[in-house]
């Protein structure tokens, strides 16, 4: 006798499936020991990050070759200019729209960039504690005096050692001599040489903050699902924050990074200008020994207060990008040789825009865990 057949669908089942759904899979993917991955990336957002990453090229020249170019050019190209008539051109007037209303103010420009940089940045890493913020803000006021009194002290050296050219000594003093419509001879140290160089350097050390941003995003969502699964996790540069202060670095992070990436991009094209207006100082402007002397001091007092002061621990201020955690090695920062490496060492990652392919390295620690090599080209056997 043949048995009754059972009904495909029962009348007391609730589901109208032909199959049952893998439980394991799904008990998988509710997980909470899974890390979340990130949101994806806009349009916008990836044209933002090639821009970003361009003026990165621009801004992190290896600065000690940077500085070797600009002590070379000041000394050959301000001497050939010396010697040769080179053509005049808009640029050799005086009273031309970048000089006047750029080179003539720059160390205010630069401010006026720089400083909301620096705030912004050192109050997001700071995790919102003031009086840190603070520490970082000395640097912009040490470089300011030193802005300040090193021009001063040209003015006051080409009015000392310096003579009018009106016949006779009628006029001894610069002013007198300018009002009455003669110039003033003297040893004339190029202000402009000085504060474009000085300029330039302080915007590159300013803006190594930027240097490892984007992974504070990566951080901050590790670490919040860390807390808020309550899950057994290695050491976190961020573990050691409180609740407040990672709250106040999570709001910081989100409100002011369109505006550090804004200001980083204004700061490439300053740097920009203030190169190809120093080019023009070389070729228009004073001697050879005045512009070479001027230099020579703007790279000085770089190199004594953001290589020897700030670099020694303990001693205030700190460096730019330094808080309450660390998302970057200062010592370590990966500036752009002048010349691209042509070949890729063993074991690097291709990068794109500076950034690794991570998925390339998982992929290749789970083969080595698997026991099977990597290869670039896998073939398929049957």
């Amino acid at each position: 006798m043949v048995s009754k057949r059972r009904p495909l669908h029962p009348t007391n089942s609730t589901s109208r499936l032909n199959f049952r759904p893998n439980v394991a899979d799904t008990q998988r993917t509710e997980s909470k020991g899974s890390k979340p991955l990130p949101d994806p990336s806009s349009v916008v957002d990836i044209l933002v990050m090639m821009v970003i990453h361009a003026c990165r090229k621009v801004v992190f020249v290896n600065t000690n070759i940077k500085v070797a170019i600009y002590l070379g050019c000041l000394f050959i190209v301000s001497l050939l200019a010396d010697v040769l008539p080179f053509p005049r051109t808009y640029f050799s007037r005086k009273d031309n729209v970048f000089n006047v209303y750029f080179v003539k103010i720059a160390w205010g420009w630069t401010l006026i960039l720089t400083l909301p940089f620096a705030v912004l940045t050192s109050y997001t890493v700071c995790c919102g504690k003031r009086e840190k913020v603070w520490t970082h803000l000395v640097r912009l006021g040490v470089a300011t005096g030193t802005w300040f009194f090193w021009v001063r002290l040209f003015v006051f050296i080409e009015s000392i050692y310096g003579v009018c050219t009106a016949k006779g000594d009628m006029f001894q003093t610069k002013s007198m001599c300018l009002a009455k419509g003669y110039y003033w001879q003297g040893f004339d140290l190029s202000g402009h040489a000085f504060i474009l160089i000085y300029s330039c350097l302080v915007i590159i050390e300013e803006s190594r903050s930027i240097i490892g941003w984007e992974g504070i995003r990566d951080m901050i969502r590790n670490e919040e699902h860390i807390r808020t699964t309550d899950n057994f996790s290695p050491s976190t540069p961020l573990k050691t924050l409180s609740p407040k202060e990672f709250d106040s670095l999570k709001q910081s992070y989100e409100t002011f990074t369109p505006f550090i990436k804004g200001l980083f991009i204004a700061l490439s094209c300053l740097t920009v200008l203030w190169d190809l207006m120093l080019l023009s100082t070389m070729l228009y402007f004073h001697h050879m020994v005045e512009k070479f002397l001027s230099g020579l001091i703007a790279v000085s007092m770089w190199f004594i207060t953001y290589r020897v002061w700030y670099a020694t621990p303990k001693i205030p201020p700190d460096l730019p990008g330094e808080g309450m955690f660390k998302y970057k090695d200062l010592k370590k920062v990966n500036e752009v040789p002048l010349r691209k490496r042509t070949s890729q060492a063993k074991g690097d990652l291709p990068r794109f825009m500076g950034m690794p392919l991570t998925g390339l390295r998982n992929q290749e620690n789970a083969d080595e865990a698997n026991g099977s090599p990597s290869t670039d080209n896998d073939v398929a056997t049957t």
